[in-house]
């Protein structure tokens, strides 16, 4: 470790050749010290010495004003953690196969995460976005690409800290959302316990009921205004049929249920924020 004035004084020849040697000293350990070099002038870069003994020195550049710090070198585990705004790599290593870049934290031997600044974006090789992402700075939640074995679909999950957590699509001005394809809730059946059933509208808007006793239909859980439910009751049995007064049936009166072993009824629902609302009803189908 080593600092200099940067000035070789008119002196004698053995004095003038060490001075020249603590320049070279200084050169040599990067202005190495616990403080800025005095000799410093904008455009200087300095090694901070200050926290060697925890195996910690930090790069350090001169602007004239201020000491900007670029790189905290941990030399326990001798790897350089880069301290810029748009881009935080700690202990990396990169192997390039092909196409392929493959970012490893030689500390961890795993891959690492990738920042990115708000409202910056991917981009395609003539410069124009394929994604761009923005930034919450108290952002707690975020979403989880995962792809799938042979025989699966890759999925788009929420997750995050919050224990209930949406997930919001919008469309620019005028814009539609488009699905290519077909799209469907998958069907989840629902049971009866004591001659009554519980029915969660968020997680099986698409339910199933097959009868094994005279059953009531409470009152949906977690209702949104706006939603739709659809209800498929096979009759295991000569079983009736009720629902709670939250349902709202047209003309305020329900159906005849069929109730007949082998038979099947169809309902759709839609929530209005107080009721749901019999949007269709077809009866007496075979289950099979």
């Amino acid at each position: 470790m080593a600092q200099h004035d940067y000035n070789i004084a008119n002196q004698s020849f053995p004095a003038t050749r060490t001075d020249i040697n603590n320049v070279l000293s200084a050169i040599n350990s990067s202005n190495s010290g616990t403080s800025r070099p005095t000799s410093a002038v904008q455009g200087t870069i300095w090694i901070d010495t200050t926290n060697a003994g925890s195996n910690s020195l930090t790069l350090k550049f001169y602007d004239g004003t201020d000491d900007i710090s670029l790189a905290d070198i941990d030399t326990s585990a001798n790897t350089v953690n880069w301290l810029d705004s748009s881009v935080s790599i700690t202990g990396l290593s990169t192997s390039a196969t092909g196409t392929v870049l493959t970012l490893t934290d030689t500390s961890l031997n795993s891959t690492v995460d990738i920042q990115l600044p708000d409202t910056k974006a991917i981009e395609d090789d003539s410069g124009n976005e394929y994604i761009k992402f923005s930034k919450t700075a108290s952002a707690v939640n975020e979403l989880t690409v995962t792809n799938q074995a042979t025989g699966n679909n890759p999925s788009i999950s929420v997750t995050g800290d919050d224990t209930n957590i949406g997930l919001d699509l919008t469309t620019k001005g005028t814009g539609v959302i488009k699905f290519n394809d077909l799209a469907y809730y998958p069907e989840a059946s629902i049971t009866s316990t004591s001659n009554a059933v519980a029915w969660d509208s968020q997680a099986q808007p698409n339910a199933k009921h097959t009868t094994t006793e005279n059953t009531t239909f409470s009152a949906p859980s977690n209702a949104t205004t706006g939603s739709f439910i659809s209800l498929n009751i096979q009759y295991g049995g000569s079983h009736t049929i009720a629902f709670n007064t939250v349902f709202e049936f047209a003309g305020s009166t329900a159906p005849t249920f069929t109730s007949t072993s082998g038979q099947t009824d169809h309902l759709v629902f839609r929530y209005n924020g107080t009721v749901w609302q019999e949007m269709g009803r077809t009866l007496n189908m075979s289950a099979t």
